[in-house]
C-alpha cells in the first residue's frame, strides 16, 4: 500500500483524497493536512450564532459532467420546493426521487443567479445589458458617448499587454472607465494597466459589447444565443447550507472510506532527496509518504523545500508572487433600505440579488452578498431579518486588515448607509468577521516568470499541484476539482507528464460556458 500525503482541506485536496480512495482505496493509505480547523478552504460555511456565511459567494455550475455527478453523489438535487419558493409560489425543475428541503438536510438546491451592479445609485445589469433601463439609469449623453467610445476600440485595437486594454478592446473606454477600471483596482490593489490580460482572459472570456448586441438581438428575435454566454446562466446549484456542507460531507465520505485528515496541521517543511519529495512536517510531526498532493500557495511550498539548494531565480519568483486577501462582515439587518423595483418575488420583497458589485469609487467595498436569495436555510429567521455579507479586497497586514473587529463592522456600516443600501431606521442586529488570506492569487509581478517555477515543481515526480493556490491559478470552485481529477488519473494510471494538469482551465472558450 502507498502512503499518500494531502496538503489542504479545501476542494482540490478533498476531491483527490475521496477520489483515490474511492477508485483505489485498497492500494493507497490518504492523509490530509489542514493548516486551519475547518473544511473547504475558501468555500467553507462559517456558522454564526445561527446564521451561515459563505465566504466569497460559490455558484455550483460546471459544464464538466465529472464535477456534476461527484456533487450529485454527495448530496441530491432537492424533489421537492424550498422554503421561500414554497412560500412565494416560485416554480422550480425538481428532481425525481429527490430530498425534499424541509425534511432532509443532505440537500442541493437549484436557485435563481441574479447578479447586478450598483452605480450611481441605481442598478444595471451584469454585465451591462443593451436594454432601455441602462439607457435611463446612464442618461443620453454617457450612452452616446459610451457607443462612440466603443466604436473607436472597435476600429483601433490596442495590443493586450495589460488588463486595461482588454477591457478597452471589448468595452471601449468609457465603459471601461465606468464599470471595471475601478473595480479591478479594488479588488487587486493595483490598477488594470499593471495587471496582466491573462486574468481578463480567465475570468471574463466572451464577454464583450458584441456579445451583449449578439444576445439582445437572440432575445428579439427569440432564437437561441449559440456561445450561451455564462454570465447569462440563469439558475445555479446550492447546498442548503452553503457551500461548506458539500466539503463537509465530501470529509465525512472520505474518513468513512478510511482516510484521516489532521487539523491546525500547517506544512512548514518539505524535504527532498534524489529528486523526490520524501517528508512533510507540520507542528513538529513528520509524514512521510510516496506521493504527495499541494494545494498550498507555491509560495509557501518553494519556501518549504528543503533538503536539496532550491535555485535562486525560483525561489525569487516564487516569493514574488503575489497574492490577495480577504475581509467579509456578516451583518444581519432588520431591513433594507434599497427597493426590489423588480418583478422577481422574494421574501419581505427585498433586492432579489445574490451579488451586488459595487462599483462606487467613494467607498472600499467591492462586492455584496445577500445570504437570503442564495438559500433560505443560511438564516435563522428570514421572515424578518436581512444576512449580509459585505466584500472587501486587502492585504494582510494592512490597516484594514489590521483594523479591530468593531471598528471593521462600523466602517461597514457607514458605506453601506453612503451609498443608501441601508439608512438610519436600519436596525443592526448582529456581525461577524472573517478573513482569508491568500484568496486571489494575482496576475502581475513576477506572475510572468511562473513557468519556470512550474517547470522546476514538475522535476519532482511525486508532487502533484493542484487548486487555486497550488496552481497560482484564479480558479473557479470546479477547476480546482478537475486538477484534482487529472492529478488522480495520473497517479492510477501512472503517467509521469503534468501537462494536463497544469492545462486545466487553459482552454479558450469562456470557463463556465456549459458544453452539449
Amino acid at each position: 500500500m502507498k502512503d499518500v500525503l494531502i496538503i489542504g482541506a479545501g476542494p482540490a485536496g478533498l476531491t483527490a483524497g475521496l477520489e483515490l480512495l474511492r477508485k483505489a482505496g485498497d492500494e493507497y493509505s490518504v492523509t490530509i493536512l489542514e493548516a486551519s480547523g475547518r473544511i473547504g478552504g475558501i468555500s467553507a460555511t462559517v456558522r454564526h450564532n445561527g446564521n451561515c456565511m459563505d465566504l466569497g459567494g460559490h455558484r455550483f455550475f460546471s459544464k464538466d459532467k465529472r464535477v456534476n455527478e461527484w456533487w450529485e453523489s454527495l448530496l441530491k438535487m432537492q424533489g421537492a420546493p424550498s422554503f421561500d419558493d414554497k412560500m412565494l409560489s416560485r416554480r422550480r425543475e425538481l428532481s425525481p426521487n429527490g430530498p425534499d428541503p424541509e425534511n432532509s438536510d443532505r440537500v442541493m438546491l437549484l436557485r435563481q443567479r441574479i447578479s447586478r451592479i450598483y452605480y450611481l445609485n441605481k442598478f444595471f445589469d451584469y454585465p451591462v445589458s443593451l436594454k432601455m433601463q441602462t439607457v435611463l439609469n446612464l442618461g443620453l449623453a454617457r450612452t452616446l458617448k459610451s457607443g462612440f467610445s466603443y466604436l473607436n476600440a472597435a476600429a483601433f485595437k490596442k495590443e493586450e499587454t495589460s488588463l486595461e486594454n482588454f477591457y478597452i478592446n471589448r468595452f471601449g473606454r468609457e465603459l471601461y472607465s465606468m464599470f471595471f477600471e475601478g473595480y479591478t483596482q479594488k479588488l487587486w490593489g493595483r490598477h488594470p494597466s499593471e495587471i496582466s490580460a491573462d486574468w481578463g482572459a480567465q475570468r471574463v472570456k466572451g464577454i464583450s459589447v458584441k456579445e451583449v448586441l449578439k444576445n439582445a438581438v437572440s432575445k428579439v428575435f427569440s432564437t437561441k444565443n449559440s456561445s450561451s454566454e455564462t454570465s447569462l446562466i440563469e439558475e445555479f446549484k446550492y447546498p442548503k447550507f452553503g457551500p461548506g456542507q458539500l466539503w463537509e460531507a465530501a470529509a465525512d465520505e472520505f474518513t468513512r472510506l478510511g482516510g484521516k485528515i489532521v487539523f491546525n496541521s500547517k506544512v512548514d517543511k518539505i524535504r527532498m532527496l534524489d529528486g523526490k519529495i520524501k517528508s512533510a512536517s507540520a507542528g513538529g510531526t513528520e509524514y512521510p509518504a510516496d506521493i504527495f498532493i499541494s494545494s498550498m500557495p507555491i509560495k509557501d511550498l518553494v519556501n518549504a523545500l528543503e533538503g536539496a539548494e532550491v535555485p535562486r531565480n525560483i525561489t525569487e519568483i516564487a516569493n514574488g508572487l503575489p497574492y490577495r486577501d480577504f475581509v467579509t462582515v456578516g451583518l444581519l439587518v432588520d431591513r433594507l433600505a434599497l427597493k426590489n423595483k423588480t418583478k422577481i418575488k422574494t421574501v419581505c420583497d427585498i433586492v432579489p440579488d445574490c451579488w451586488i458589485y459595487v462599483q462606487d469609487k467613494g467607498v472600499k467595498l467591492g462586492r455584496i452578498q445577500i445570504f437570503n436569495n442564495w438559500s433560505p436555510y443560511l438564516l435563522k429567521d428570514i421572515n424578518s431579518t436581512v444576512w449580509l455579507g459585505l466584500e472587501y479586497f486587502c492585504s494582510e497586514g494592512d490597516d484594514f486588515w489590521n483594523m479591530e473587529e468593531k471598528k471593521c463592522v462600523d466602517f461597514a456600516v457607514s458605506e453601506l448607509k453612503k451609498i443608501g443600501v441601508i439608512d438610519s431606521q436600519t436596525k443592526i442586529l448582529d456581525s461577524h468577521r472573517e478573513k482569508v488570506q491568500k484568496a486571489y492569487p494575482a496576475y502581475f509581478d513576477s506572475y510572468g516568470d511562473l513557468p519556470k517555477v512550474i517547470n522546476y515543481l514538475n522535476c519532482f515526480e511525486n508532487l502533484y499541484c493542484v487548486g487555486r493556490n497550488g496552481q497560482h491559478r484564479y480558479n473557479n470552485m470546479d477547476h480546482s476539482m478537475i486538477t484534482a481529477f487529472e492529478t488522480v488519473d495520473n497517479i492510477l494510471s501512472g503517467r509521469t507528464d503534468k501537462t494536463d494538469i497544469w492545462n486545466v482551465n487553459t482552454e479558450k472558450e469562456y470557463h463556465e460556458e456549459k458544453g452539449s
